[in-house]
């Protein structure tokens, strides 16, 4: 996917006044947040824990873990749901990555994402987060992705485009998801499809 961050020499990722507005934005968004689930209201407060440390955890440079945005896309009708098999771990699993300098909303960043990686013009995002989750990864060595996740629609013509991060796109029913799945993707579908029926 395009490094939107690379088109801006003078920002440094690693100085904390980089991610202020975005820290701040997050904070604001998830202290006000309903979560959808026991284990949401989990992740929920675990990640307020981690944005105590700061505007550096919203960076990939953070290695205790660090903030990131991802979203279910969906078709109109919420007969299908958008996935991609991810070219590093080769699992399918919802859009989204890591907060670049040039976010100022978690939603923004979210959308960026989706944009990005499904090549869809014209995506529409709900600015309420569907689902927060905790999981290990392997950035910096070892570190931990505190994802918070969005629904999004997709127009009713929309054609995707397989980006460099994937090695495939696809869209599937929302009760027929493929294997091999990545953890936390299918506790998105219900609550995006209540996101769907609100608009």
């Amino acid at each position: 996917m395009p490094d939107t961050a690379m088109t801006e020499p003078s920002v440094d990722p690693i100085d904390p006044t980089t991610f202020a507005a975005l820290h701040a934005d997050a904070v604001a968004l998830l202290e006000g947040w309903q979560p959808t689930s026991s284990a949401s209201a989990e992740a929920r407060d675990h990640t307020l824990a981690l944005l105590a440390a700061g505007p550096i955890a919203m960076s990939r440079q953070h290695r205790p873990g660090h903030v990131t945005a991802s979203a279910l896309v969906l078709d109109p009708t919420g007969a299908r749901v958008l996935l991609c098999l991810h070219a590093k771990f080769s699992r399918w699993v919802q859009l989204g990555g890591h907060c670049e300098p040039v976010d100022r909303t978690l939603v923004g960043a979210a959308l960026r994402e989706a944009t990005e990686e499904s090549g869809i013009t014209g995506l529409r995002i709900d600015p309420t987060p569907i689902d927060i989750d905790v999981h290990e990864v392997q950035c910096q060595g070892g570190s931990r992705h505190y994802d918070v996740r969005f629904a999004v629609v997709a127009p009713a013509d929309a054609v995707e485009q397989v980006s460099d991060e994937s090695e495939a796109l696809g869209w599937f029913p929302p009760d027929r998801l493929p294997e091999p799945l990545a953890g936390g993707t299918a506790q998105l579908v219900e609550p995006a499809l209540a996101a769907l029926r609100r608009w």
